[in-house]
């Protein structure tokens, strides 16, 4: 059964999804106008909607197009600037054609300037099993090869139109290094509000997608509108509120304002996905929704189970020698993880942060027969092997820079400021993400790695490509290079599984996920501060992603003492690691963690693969018959969610029998243990 459909008296296209369904109408001067986006309507429902043309005064007018431009009494944000060679900016669409293609899943709208050489295809594509509704577009350069370039100054990848409501509440992230993902949710100012990062990477400060509900909604029920980006490079998503009754209106993609390039005769340009959903679930259906989106149809290989992991950093930082790792490798087999992971400084003159990027060969006095040694070593003792690396960059001191200073960003006259002691490699050029394949693909060969940790530290600065006619384009282009060099690493060596990592969550999105298997969140590992963190994360991102790590106690970054249960039960929320010194851990502590690992493995498959539901200080994993519960705090009776009333659990631990009914309404009794940050893992199974 199609899911696009089009009436073509009104000229109005439908989109339906398995709860939802979307319209768009050519309006009378062929401009694309948005007509529905919410609960379900048939065709003929969808037609006789009116649509909205935004002109309220000869001051006032914006919202309802599918892409805004300029052009005409249009003063809202626009998706979409251009400027051609005479200085005329603007768009006046004409239509041209459709298609209904895929299984009947996908619209392409074609359109064109009535007057210059720009073509443009708005890309949408639905699908059976989830609400998600994936938007992109495509421009051309439609003129001979004599014509002057088009200058584009923005372009969006879609603009959403949200129905307007007596409150409009925004729900985003903001933070800062070691304190990503903390969930806001403020009111939305009847001005233009814009939400970016002009880095280089999605970053620390900000994850692209946005929320949008009327004010009323909460974690269990309440229509809620949101849109996410999958890009990982710079990115801007605007939204505007007015006072004229309109939608409120959000356009979103890739770049930052102040960047402009050209495109050439002949050239086509394809937006990354700024995709949408629509929820009467409240924050927490629209979470889920997003999951099952991620899962079936971002994630490279979303049935892979997570395996426990070890990673040497917090023990060893650039001290990286092979006796050392050794020790580590028997300590973290003897506790049942699944993957030794050796971190930064086993390569180049890697001792500090000031030497080795680019320089990708075991470091020669550390391990003078290569990696191979501890590679034996750590296989032999039933563990896969993974390595960090950071392809992106290089330090002044490398062989690489000084033999190709021109391959990192860098503007004439002015100069390389170094952050981390580090310069950005130009992965806009091919010479540079050609050396990175090979390196790489030789790297993987050698060793046969299961597992790479790729990682970016710094963002850009005198982000120039001197000589190229277009060199701002590197800032699109870098994210595509870095894209390319992961996509053909893993074309290359099926086996290969990859972890994305950027100064801990500074890159974690819909376009890096569709490319690893899971993201390092953040580099504070610190259990009390990893609860906002996750909470904050979990609400576009699903568990399986999600690495979480147990780590020492006081805690390196904030020196915040906790139990060891509570830092394996914050960790078991996600994917499980170990990142502490398990050299020095009491054979007290390494017997309780083996017990905790062992634990974990027989939760992993709901935790990865089960509905979660956040709860108050608690969240919930449910898959098939089973229930997974991880609380914390003083709370003794949790109300549970998404049971069916008349299902009966029995607790695996205690054999007690609860009543869904009830499970509901009063709660789970917890046995939590006294003490400091208390917590606990409960796991139900359905009669």
């Amino acid at each position: 059964m199609s899911q696009v459909s089009f009436d073509a008296s009104s000229r109005t296209f439908l989109l339906t999804t398995p709860a939802t369904a979307y319209a768009l109408r050519l309006a009378d001067d062929d401009s694309p106008r948005h007509v529905h986006w919410g609960e379900p309507l048939t065709l003929e429902q969808v037609r006789t909607l009116p649509t909205y043309d935004g002109v309220t005064s000869s001051f006032a007018s914006t919202g309802g197009e599918e892409l805004a431009v300029e052009g005409g009494a249009r003063f809202g944000v626009p998706s979409l600037l251009v400027r051609y060679a005479n200085g005329a900016r603007g768009v006046e669409w004409a239509y041209v054609s459709h298609e209904i293609a895929g299984n009947g899943n996908a619209l392409h709208l074609r359109l064109r300037d009535r007057h210059y050489p720009l073509g443009c295809t708005l890309h949408y594509t639905v699908h059976e099993d989830c609400d998600v509704i994936e938007r992109s577009l495509t421009l051309r350069h439609l003129g001979p090869d004599d014509e002057a370039p088009i200058e584009i100054l923005r372009c969006d990848a879609a603009a959403w139109s949200v129905p307007a409501a007596g409150g409009v509440r925004l729900s985003h992230t903001v933070g800062e290094w070691s304190g990503e993902t903390q969930l806001r949710r403020t009111e939305a100012p009847y001005a233009e509000t814009v939400f970016t990062s002009r880095r280089g990477v999605s970053g620390h400060f900000g994850n692209p997608w946005l929320m949008v509900d009327a004010g009323d909604a909460n974690e269990e029920r309440g229509a809620v509108w949101s849109m996410a980006l999958a890009w990982s490079g710079s990115w801007r998503i605007s939204a505007q509120r007015d006072h004229t009754g309109g939608p409120f209106t959000v356009t979103g993609g890739a770049g930052h304002d102040g960047l402009t390039w050209r495109l050439q005769p002949g050239e086509s340009h394809r937006t990354p996905t700024f995709a949408g959903q629509f929820s009467t679930g409240g924050f927490g259906g629209t979470s889920r929704g997003w999951h099952r989106y991620v899962t079936a149809h971002v994630l490279p290989r979303p049935d892979d189970v997570r395996p426990v992991v070890y990673n040497s950093w917090e023990a060893t930082g650039w001290d990286v020698t092979l006796e050392g790792q050794r020790k580590l490798a028997e300590r973290a087999a003897g506790l049942g993880v699944e993957l030794f992971v050796v971190d930064d400084g086993w390569f180049g003159e890697r001792t500090s942060d000031t030497a080795g990027l680019g320089d990708w060969h075991p470091n020669p006095e550390r391990f003078p027969d290569g990696l191979g040694p501890l590679v034996e070593e750590i296989r032999g003792r039933g563990m896969r092997f993974g390595l960090w690396v950071e392809p992106e960059m290089t330090n002044p001191g490398s062989d690489l820079y000084r033999a190709h200073p021109d391959w990192v960003l860098h503007m004439p006259h002015r100069r390389r400021t170094e952050l981390r002691n580090q310069l950005v490699l130009n992965f806009a050029r091919t010479d540079v993400t050609e050396w990175a394949f090979k390196w790489l693909d030789r790297l993987v060969a050698t060793y046969a790695i299961d597992y790479l940790k790729w990682d970016m530290n710094r963002a850009f600065t005198e982000a120039g490509w001197p000589g190229h006619k277009d060199a701002e384009r590197l800032w699109t282009d870098h994210t595509h290079g870095v894209y390319t060099v992961i996509d053909r690493l893993r074309a290359a060596h099926p086996r290969l599984r990859i972890e994305g990592c950027a100064g801990g969550g500074g890159r974690a999105d819909l376009g890096m996920l569709a490319r690893t298997e899971q993201m390092w969140i953040s580099d504070n590992t610190d259990a009390v501060d990893r609860t906002a963190i996750q909470h904050g994360y979990s609400q576009i991102y699903p568990a399986r992603t999600m690495s979480a790590w147990v780590t020492d106690s006081p805690n390196p970054h904030t020196g915040r003492t906790t139990p060891l249960a509570y830092r394996f039960h914050i960790a078991m929320a996600g994917a499980l690691g170990i990142g502490g010194d398990v050299s020095r851990w009491s054979e007290t502590e390494l017997a309780e963690a083996r017990a905790l690992v062992d634990l974990y493995k027989e939760i992993r498959p709901v935790v990865q693969f089960g509905e979660q539901y956040r709860l108050d200080d608690a969240v919930q994993y449910r898959a098939g018959d089973r229930v997974v519960v991880i609380a914390r705090g003083e709370r003794r009776n949790l109300r549970l969610a998404g049971l069916s009333p008349d299902e009966v659990y029995v607790d695996d631990a205690t054999g007690a029998e609860h009543h869904a009914a009830t499970l509901l309404t009063h709660g789970l009794p917890l046995l939590l243990p006294k003490g400091d940050l208390p917590s606990t893992v409960v796991r139900l199974t359905r009669c």
